[in-house]
């Protein structure tokens, strides 16, 4: 399974003096950032960047960043372009890889652009429109096909599995898992909340004799891929480290180091 996991971050800009004997204010932001959508962040500035992620290996296939909301859908076609060159080298058919996506990729647009190149998909959908459809309704009237518990934040899901719902009126029909949970007092962060129960949508290409509703939503929120193995580098990976504000050879400070030892241990 390849992650494709489009982020947006925030950054905030500490004010700068400005008065009669300092030059114009630079900042280096310009570079990088621009204004966008924030989200519940209350900073000035934003950064989108996409990351390709191979979840079992953990290899890091790619990265696209641009300043502001930046251009998630080209993104999202060099991700898929980055993801066809890896399976030709190793020699694997497209559609044997899964994609995951994140949510925001959750429209029926980016969809059918990774459906389009042949490559397995899974993603959460932002669609709630889909709920609407008739094959849906039938389909939440009947018993659910498992009730999914988190192992760590104990959150149940009762999960309803739509074998075949149009994506678009034009099609084509894909596989959607639709989660539900009690609503609580306040509004939800993910999902669409109808009649005291909170509604999340999971589309996916995957067959159901192979991969249950259940196998389904756990793929999709298994987010051991791209959040923590960032993190897992930077505990490993003290940033005091790697760089410094003093101009040295790293080799010439280890031998400065070396000696320095030796010396210490003839004298004592």
């Amino acid at each position: 399974m390849t992650d494709v996991d489009g982020t947006r971050q925030a950054a905030r800009q500490r004010a700068l003096p400005q008065t009669d004997d300092l030059p114009a204010p630079h900042r280096r932001f310009d570079q990088a950032c621009a204004p966008g959508y924030q989200g519940r962040k209350r900073d000035e500035v934003v950064r989108t960047r996409t990351v390709i992620l191979q979840t079992h290996t953990h290899q890091l296939l790619g990265t696209f960043g641009g300043a502001g909301n930046g251009d998630y859908r080209g993104e999202l076609q060099q991700s898929i372009q980055v993801i066809r060159n890896y399976a030709t080298q190793l020699g694997h058919p497209t559609a044997s890889l899964l994609v995951r996506l994140d949510g925001l990729y959750g429209d029926a647009a980016p969809l059918l652009d990774v459906l389009s190149a042949d490559l397995a998909v899974i993603a959460r959908s932002r669609a709630y429109h889909l709920l609407d459809l008739e094959v849906v309704k039938l389909r939440l009237l009947r018993t659910p096909d498992h009730v999914s518990t988190h192992p760590e934040s104990g959150m149940k899901r009762t999960l309803y599995d739509c074998a075949s719902v149009p994506l678009t009126a034009a099609g084509p029909n894909v596989r959607l898992v639709v989660a539900t949970h009690a609503a609580t007092g306040s509004s939800p962060a993910i999902g669409t909340e109808r009649d005291g129960m909170i509604y999340e949508l999971f589309v996916s290409t995957l067959p159901l004799r192979a991969f249950t509703a259940s196998d389904v939503l756990d793929l999709y929120l298994h987010r051991g891929s791209f959040e923590t193995v960032l993190a897992d580098e930077d505990d490993e990976q003290e940033s005091d480290r790697w760089y410094s504000h003093t101009v040295r050879r790293f080799g010439a400070y280890r031998d400065c180091s070396r000696r320095s030892r030796r010396s210490r241990a003839n004298t004592f």
